[in-house]
């Protein structure tokens, strides 16, 4: 089974479903979002989904009806295609500790979500997530989704393997191969037995395959869809391995075991 490990709703879902189909890609992890940059159709439209999406990456975009509008946009997707998507749930960061926890029990666990993300937190405070994992460690051990492109730090990434150390049960995944601190993030996921590294938008080829090798059964395909192609990143997977049991684990192998449907 081919496994999305990283992908947003789009609008329409339909566009979602023919990315995937040309990827021969099974099923997509799912993440609700409140930009859209699929919709833009120049660069002044361009310009206002990726401002809504910076408001998010640095906090200032937390709750109000773009929030409810993702859950809902998340929910509809689900619900059309529950064979083709696997949700995830979102939970506001700046909540206190004890709502965090209501939240992941009603809100992720309460609908039947197979895990926590894609969480977001401000630059420099990645260390807002231990509620989160304290409550996903609580819930058995849900698989938690966190941002790893900027404005995420390199900080950041150190706060999140200590944070994983914490909580063991609890994989945690760093997205987007960690950005621009790769090899920190590569070095920090090695030495830290729950913590993976998915790989979508990558900022080379070189980076994938040493991910690949230093951390052959804790590195998964995904492709940040809308903002990277499914195709593009199964590609950059298979021109990183060779045919056999480790291509087949990180497209998508070792998140179906994590998540239990394989």
């Amino acid at each position: 089974m081919i496994i999305d490990a990283h992908s947003h709703v789009h609008d329409p879902v339909e566009g979602h479903l023919a990315l995937l189909d040309e990827a021969g890609v099974d099923r997509a992890v799912l993440f609700a979002t409140r930009p859209h940059p699929e919709r833009a159709t120049d660069l002044e439209s361009v310009r206002h989904e990726m401002s809504a999406l910076d408001r998010a990456l640095t906090g200032q975009d937390t709750g109000g009806d773009g929030y409810r509008t993702a859950w809902r946009e998340l929910e509809d997707a689900l619900a059309a295609h529950p064979g083709r998507f696997i949700g995830f749930g979102s939970v506001r960061l700046d909540l206190p500790e004890e709502q965090i926890a209501v939240a992941v029990d009603r809100d992720v666990v309460g609908r039947g979500l197979r895990g926590i993300g894609e969480l977001t937190p401000p630059p420099g405070q990645a260390a807002r997530l231990d509620p989160v994992l304290r409550a996903a460690h609580d819930h058995g051990g849900l698989p938690v989704v966190v941002h790893g492109f900027a404005p995420t730090t390199a900080e950041d990434l150190h706060t999140l393997s200590t944070l994983a150390a914490r909580y063991p049960t609890v994989p945690l995944i760093v997205s987007q191969l960690g950005g621009l601190n790769w090899m920190t993030a590569i070095e920090l996921a090695r030495d830290t037995p729950n913590m993976y590294l998915e790989l979508s938008t990558a900022p080379v080829v070189f980076a994938v395959r040493l991910a690949i090798r230093e951390l052959p059964e804790r590195t998964l395909f995904g492709s940040d869809a809308p903002y990277g192609d499914p195709v593009l990143a199964r590609t950059t997977v298979e021109r990183a391995t060779v045919p056999g049991e480790l291509r087949d684990l990180v497209l998508g192998g070792t998140l179906g075991r994590l998540l239990g449907i394989v």
